[in-house]
């Protein structure tokens, strides 16, 4: 089992996550991140460190962001790997507190 990266990650890509995780399992699109699942190793060393509260394993998942398990998966094969913590998005303030962003999920990996 997985971890799985949701919707409250989108506009925000904080990657506190990014900096704990053994196995370097996170990739990195314009304006989110996911997990491959292949590579996640269910330690679960990134999920305390997600400040948005977006990470779940995936047992753990709100049936709300079910969409996410398939949005990791595919997404995890298309984008570049993300191996080091970085600044959060500057829109990560203005957006951590919404609900509801998927409209705004690019599908664009990082540049």
């Amino acid at each position: 089992m997985a971890y799985i990266v949701a919707e409250p990650c989108i506009k925000c890509k904080f990657t506190d996550c990014v900096a704990v995780c053994p196995v370097d399992c996170f990739y990195e699109g314009e304006n989110f991140l996911v997990i491959h699942p292949d590579e996640c190793i269910d330690c679960g060393a990134c999920e305390p460190e997600c400040p948005v509260n977006a990470i779940y394993e995936e047992d753990d998942l709100p049936e709300k962001w079910a969409e996410y398990v398939e949005i990791n998966e595919r997404f995890a094969g298309e984008w570049p790997n993300i191996t080091e913590q970085k600044e959060p998005m500057d829109s990560s303030e203005e957006y951590r507190n919404i609900e509801s962003k998927r409209e705004f999920l690019s599908e664009n990996g990082a540049s």
